[in-house]
């Protein structure tokens, strides 16, 4: 048997620490037994996939030097590697599980949905939805049916028992039926679910084994279930710890930096970048914490991974980093890594635009452009004592605005000024006065290029990070303030 593992991201923002994270466990694990490994693009989400945030998947993955056998770029046998260029095979599937009577057609409205969620909730009941709860009278399917009524494919699960799944690092996982609702396979659009689809993609491409993070584990039963429906062997589950932030939480961007693109930006070398993802819940087998891709697939064995929580440690990752450049960059090697961080052709181009008009010696680039050749900029609270707000109400401001920019999935200058303008209307502020405290935040001064080109080419991981900073500096948001501050932002 060849062992093949996939790593399969969906193209709908900023490329995940997590997505590399798994990627390199994936890739090690495949190479360690001489197999393959396939990267696929789970771009069913038609609102929010676009083609810029796969492309930045692919290519912040081969910057940390990780490479699959198979993919849309690169083909091979089992394509096409885009789910949404395989809407008919997930369609043909579904057709079987219906004419076998293990799915349904389900007519349910969102409103009669909600109804029935909160009739159990009030009786106390918190077993999922089961095709029982969701049946209709027969004569009403075939009303709904003739008025061309839209309906999604939902799998028929048992109501009652235990599912037994078998992990490669967890040993036996027993899940309740009880908990497993009848999940949508195929939406009312015709796009399959996640879980269809991955179960489909992962036979008809050979997949041998699953490495996926822990919040997969209440799926497993579901795809366990589909696999025996279908007839199929189901490749063996391998259940990854899940990155956390230093306090044990779930690592996320509201906490930590988790764009790929933003460490890129701050200046990290690509192999510190992966020599510490290896060190998430893994060691070599010397303990040593400096190693290269190379040596880690070399040594790599599955059952030497914790299943505590790893600590992505910004900190421990900087001195990592301080240590390659050291060690392993001469005069050279430190020039070149330089010119293809940021001092290459095809960023500064992107800059001259904006300081060429406002120099008169060359001298005078560094003042206005410094900003794009660094990472956070040295400010504090009384960075923003020029401008003319409360201090809560510029946390506010500041803080809305990176909740504006996280929804924003094509990020060019005409997108971010449309949500400025938005959300300065709805603090009645002129845009003067609006982008005031987001030029310090940005620039780090209150005179520099243009602002709002400047968020544009620094990218949005560099610019939410630089924001994030900003509501730090000016003394964070609390909890309590946290909860003020969504519930005001959704009552927008």
């Amino acid at each position: 048997m060849t062992v093949r593992t996939r790593i399969a991201p969906s193209p709908t923002g900023d490329p995940h620490v997590g997505t590399a994270y798994i990627a390199l466990f994936n890739l090690c694990f495949a190479r360690q037994h001489g197999g393959q490994f396939i990267l696929r693009i789970e771009d069913t989400d038609r609102q929010r996939s676009t083609s810029e945030s796969e492309q930045m998947i692919l290519d912040s993955l081969r910057w940390l030097g990780l490479e699959w056998d198979e993919g849309p770029d690169v083909g091979g046998p089992h394509g096409p590697y885009r789910q949404s260029e395989r809407g008919d095979i997930y369609a043909e599937y579904a057709r079987q599980l219906l004419d076998a009577g293990h799915a349904f057609k389900c007519y349910r409205t969102s409103e009669e949905l909600d109804e029935l969620r909160e009739a159990r909730k009030a009786e106390g009941l918190q077993m999922a939805l089961k095709p029982a709860d969701l049946a209709l009278p027969d004569d009403e399917i075939k009303r709904r049916e003739a008025e061309g009524m839209p309906y999604v494919v939902r799998m028929n699960v048992p109501a009652e028992g235990t599912c037994v799944v078998e992990d490669m690092l967890r040993g036996t996982i027993e899940v309740d039926w009880a908990q497993v609702d009848a999940q949508i396979l195929l939406k009312s659009d015709g796009m399959p679910t996640y879980h269809l689809a991955n179960v489909v993609d992962d036979h008809l491409m050979g997949i041998t084994h699953v490495l996926r993070g822990e919040e997969w584990i209440n799926s497993a039963p579901k795809h366990k279930l589909l696999y025996e429906y279908f007839g199929w062997e189901m490749p063996q589950l391998c259940h990854m710890p899940l990155l956390r932030n230093p306090d044990k939480s779930k690592l996320s961007k509201r906490k930590n930096p988790t764009s790929i693109n933003y460490y890129r930006r701050m200046g990290f070398l690509p192999q510190a970048v992966t020599n510490y993802l290896g060190r998430m819940g893994w060691s070599m087998p010397d303990d040593r914490e400096k190693f290269t891709l190379d040596e880690m697939m070399a040594h790599f064995d599955i059952q030497r991974v914790s299943l505590g929580g790893p600590v992505f440690d910004l900190e421990k990752l900087t001195w990592l980093n301080g240590v390659y450049i050291r060690e392993d960059l001469d005069d050279a090697a430190l020039l070149k890594a330089l010119r293809n961080w940021a001092f290459n052709e095809s960023y500064v181009g992107e800059i001259l635009p904006q300081v060429r008009p406002r120099i008169e010696t060359l001298s005078d680039v560094m003042p206005l452009a410094g900003h794009f050749f660094a990472g956070l900029p040295r400010i504090d609270a009384q960075s923003f004592d020029e401008v003319k707000l409360e201090r809560d109400e510029l946390v506010k401001l500041l803080q809305f605005l990176i909740w504006r920019f996280e929804g924003v999935t094509r990020w060019d200058k005409e997108s971010l000024l449309s949500e400025v303008k938005s959300l300065s209307e709805v603090f009645g502020l002129k845009m003067k006065a609006f982008l005031a405290p987001v030029f310090i935040a940005i620039t780090g001064s209150a005179t520099s290029t243009s602002v709002m080109d400047a968020m544009a080419i620094l990218g949005s991981d560099m610019t939410r990070a630089r924001l994030r900073h900003a509501v730090e500096v000016l003394g964070g948001v609390s909890k309590k303030q946290a909860k003020k501050l969504e519930k005001e932002y959704r009552d927008l």
